[in-house]
């Protein structure tokens, strides 16, 4: 085939494909490569703890795969149409899958909202789980049991810029960041103690312009300004170039925090 009619019918494919749950592989044409293990981490953890509460879970893709949950294992979910979804994966492994409001960002939560706050009793878990999730860091701490641990991994602020530098446009400026540093802040000033952390790229490959503009698509926080109809021109000039190593490939900043709730008793350190 020509290029044109490639790069036509990848984007028609782009356009029609649904967004469903929170698999944002595209049949493997999306990889993604972090720079640490995150899952096994929780996964060291979960082996140790009663419980695990499991904070916007998407469509329980990501929570499914774990080899080992504990026998109470809950997840919530924020947004309406990953609810069932969400609900048909996990429950048939026992998992409880509540509908409740996400967060608002976390570098937004200077002003008390309503949103984020979690619908269980105090002291209602061991172990709570965020992945790149938002959360309030004094309703964590609420319904973790004494000495239990708040496991987070989380894309900074920065994570688009990558994707702007694709399509030749400047990145938006933040007036606070989203990174490692305020995320200790925060959680210190809830009451935690922060026992590891780490930052680091991870990487995102796309197998073509198709899955860039799906993925673009559908993630609308990553860029907001994105329409495959917009930016069909500068699509085009990557279909052209993507046959150079690398070329539609970004990194994202990363960072991930263990912090543990005052008190003695919780998980065993794995």
């Amino acid at each position: 085939m020509t290029i044109g009619h490639d790069f036509n019918a990848l984007l028609e494919e782009a356009e029609r494909r649904p967004f469903v749950g929170w698999d944002v592989s595209y049949d493997q044409r999306i990889r993604i490569t972090p720079p640490w293990d995150f899952g096994a981490i929780v996964d060291a953890h979960a082996r140790l703890s009663p419980d695990l509460l499991d904070l916007g879970t998407g469509g329980g893709e990501w929570l499914s795969e774990r080899p080992h949950l504990p026998t109470r294992t809950v997840a919530t979910e924020g947004w309406s149409p990953n609810v069932p979804v969400a609900r048909a994966r996990l429950e048939p492994r026992g998992i409880d899958v509540i509908a409740a409001h996400g967060a608002p960002d976390n570098i937004d939560q200077e002003d008390f909202s309503p949103e984020g706050i979690l619908p269980f009793p105090a002291d209602d878990f061991h172990l709570v789980i965020s992945r790149h999730e938002s959360y309030v860091p004094s309703e964590v701490l609420r319904v973790l049991a004494p000495g239990g641990i708040f496991l987070t991994q989380q894309v900074a602020s920065s994570g688009a810029d990558d994707f702007y530098r694709l399509f030749d446009a400047p990145a938006p400026s933040v007036p606070v960041a989203w990174d490692l540093a305020f995320a200790v802040r925060q959680l210190e000033r809830a009451g935690f103690t922060v026992t590891e952390k780490a930052e680091g790229f991870e990487t995102i490959e796309f197998a073509d312009v198709g899955a860039l503009a799906w993925y673009l698509k559908n993630l609308p926080f990553v860029y907001p300004d994105f329409s495959i109809a917009a930016a069909r021109q500068k699509l085009h000039r990557l279909h052209a170039d993507d046959r150079r190593a690398g070329s539609l490939t970004i990194r994202q900043p990363l960072f991930w925090l263990k912090a543990v709730a005052p008190g003695a008793t919780g998980p065993r350190r794995p």
